[in-house]
């Protein structure tokens, strides 16, 4: 495939989310898309593939709950109790997925994964999975969150210590606020706990 059809494709993905999101969401997408092009730099893996899932990995979020519900409904995916109680926050990443597949025409199963986990992780998660995961938290529109700068740097240099970290916050934030922790989010950080160890930090 031709680099001017990769361009006018991603250029088309572009286009669409600017239509569909609002300003600050579709902003972050961009931070995202950037983000994930540029981890998938670092680790040696396909810049394409990160773009693509990072520029949809929002484009069910500016649905209605009821509409996430529904989409998950006729798509014949389960949805559980704490999902229903907080759609917007849990359901759009399935949704998210099914659209990726059904109307922007995504067929690699990789891509459409790492959407449909990009908010809760899973155990054993593809390089992709994880770069679009870490670049949705870190990327340079974010707020301040516990450890950030930290984080950042370590992103580029060892993905699942950098999954250990942000679980570990998420769980911690989670917590402290009342949030409903997803019972996917815990299992995945039982996963990366697992596989924590300091990174080294050598120039």
């Amino acid at each position: 495939m031709s680099q001017s059809h990769h361009q006018s494709e991603m250029e088309k993905l572009r286009r669409a989310m600017e239509k569909e999101l609002s300003a600050g969401r579709y902003t972050h997408t961009l931070g995202v898309a950037y983000t994930a092009a540029s981890l998938a730099m670092a680790h040696g893996k396909d810049m394409k593939k990160a773009m693509i899932a990072g520029l949809l990995h929002d484009c069910a979020k500016s649905m209605h709950g009821s509409e996430l519900v529904a989409i998950c409904e006729k798509a014949h995916l389960n949805v559980t109790a704490v999902e229903r109680s907080n759609p917007t926050a849990l359901l759009h990443a399935k949704a998210g997925a099914y659209l990726a597949e059904r109307k922007y025409s995504v067929t690699d199963e990789d891509i459409l994964n790492a959407i449909r986990y990009h908010t809760t992780g899973r155990p054993d998660m593809s390089s992709l999975e994880k770069i679009l995961y870490i670049a949705d938290y870190i990327e340079p529109g974010r707020k301040q969150l516990a450890e950030l700068e930290m984080i950042r740097r370590i992103a580029f240099q060892d993905l699942d210590w950098t999954m250990e970290k942000i679980l570990a916050n998420t769980l911690a934030y989670l917590r402290t606020t009342d949030g409903q922790v997803d019972d996917m989010t815990s299992r995945t950080y039982q996963y990366y706990k697992r596989h924590e160890r300091l990174p080294s930090l050598e120039t």
